[in-house]
């Protein structure tokens, strides 16, 4: 295979990060730390215009198209996305852009399982994904399946040692952007009230494809003792914060990791783990019961995150990379070749607009 001998051949490695959200910039950047620390060489591609490239730092170099891509021939490419195109030369990483929240697509299978063909390597965040996805290597045999932690949250637990104190509770309110699961618009009128009463800081923060409209909503509603922040790094966020409101989101499990309590509103699968509830104008004693922080429900809690992320040793990032060295060293033989892929390669080349075959 070519990433095979590229790799034999090349004194340091490249690697290539393709990302088409903002958050993807959080989720690879602690890779890319450690790969620059070693040496390698890192360029990033951005698909589409959902992301903004001022969030590009000057030390970092993005590659303009295919042409760029297929010349800078990558060793590796990492992509935390469900699909990147098979036309572009390395070893494919999935790295995940979130946790498994239980959201099923169109045919009402998990999505976050879901197998597109497109990977080689599998860089799974904890026990619980790992073993569905050793169970569907064992099923296909084209792609490994490593443990290795999430790298975007390696920061979570990089922790300065005295943060800086707040006067009152701070509560982070997060939604998803899918309407008929997304709590913001049903919780505005609530949380509206609630803020006016200055018992809590609130932080208001949105998944990227949130509704303009709810947004401005939001937006609309902000004072001192409210904020609407828009990022493409959360986890500053989710450290500040004592309790999430949410609803089903996969940031609830990255918010759960730091052993703090999480409200949701009408989740669709809401484990012991979570204060889970289906009117708004529960929403108020439940953020105070989620303060006090009940045992049982602490216990359930740390349960579910030993299962979905054990690691806080902020060595996420450097695992990945030791799981694409062993892969691009032929440590882990695969029975199968990745599948042809063609119609969503297609897909990818209307895209992109990249026509070339060679």
């Amino acid at each position: 295979m070519l990433w095979i001998s590229s790799y034999k051949s090349l004194p340091m490695k490249k690697y290539l990060f393709y990302i088409s959200q903002n958050y993807s910039f959080a989720i690879l950047r602690p890779v890319q730390r450690i790969l620059q620390q070693r040496g390698d060489q890192v360029k990033w591609f951005i698909e589409g215009d959902a992301v903004n490239p001022a969030y590009l730092r000057p030390d970092e170099t993005r590659l303009e198209s295919i042409k760029q891509v297929k010349a800078f021939l990558p060793d590796a490419v990492l992509a935390p996305a469900n699909s990147i195109p098979s036309f572009i030369p390395g070893l494919k990483v999935a790295v995940f852009h979130g946790f498994d929240a239980g959201k099923l697509d169109r045919q009402g299978r998990n999505d976050h399982f879901k197998i597109r063909g497109c990977f080689d390597l599998y860089c799974t965040q904890g026990p619980d994904t790992t073993r569905e996805f050793k169970t569907l290597q064992k099923k296909y045999g084209y792609f490994n399946v490593i443990e290795t932690g999430w790298p975007a949250l390696d920061p979570l637990f990089e922790k300065p040692e005295s943060a800086p104190p707040h006067s009152k509770p701070v509560v982070l309110l997060c939604s998803t952007f899918t309407q008929k699961l997304s709590c913001a618009r049903r919780l505005f009128p609530i949380v509206s009230e609630i803020s006016r009463s200055a018992k809590w800081q609130w932080i208001i923060q949105f998944h990227p494809k949130m509704d303009p409209a709810v947004i401005a909503l939001y937006q609309s509603i902000q004072s001192e003792h409210l904020q609407y922040i828009e990022t493409d790094n959360v986890i500053p966020l989710l450290q500040q914060a004592d309790v999430m409101v949410c609803d089903t989101s996969s940031v609830i499990l990255m918010f759960l990791i730091q052993n703090k309590p999480v409200v949701t509103f009408k989740n669709i699968d809401p484990g012991p783990y979570l204060l889970d509830i289906d009117n708004p104008d529960l929403l108020e004693q439940s953020i105070n019961r989620a303060l006090s922080h009940p045992p049982e429900l602490m216990l359930q809690l740390q349960q579910k995150t030993a299962q979905t992320h054990p690691y806080q040793d902020a060595k996420s990032a450097q695992r990945v990379v030791s799981a694409i060295d062993e892969v691009l060293s032929g440590k882990h033989p695969l029975k199968n070749s990745r599948p042809l892929n063609f119609l969503r390669d297609l897909k990818f080349r209307q895209r992109l607009n990249y026509w070339s075959f060679l």
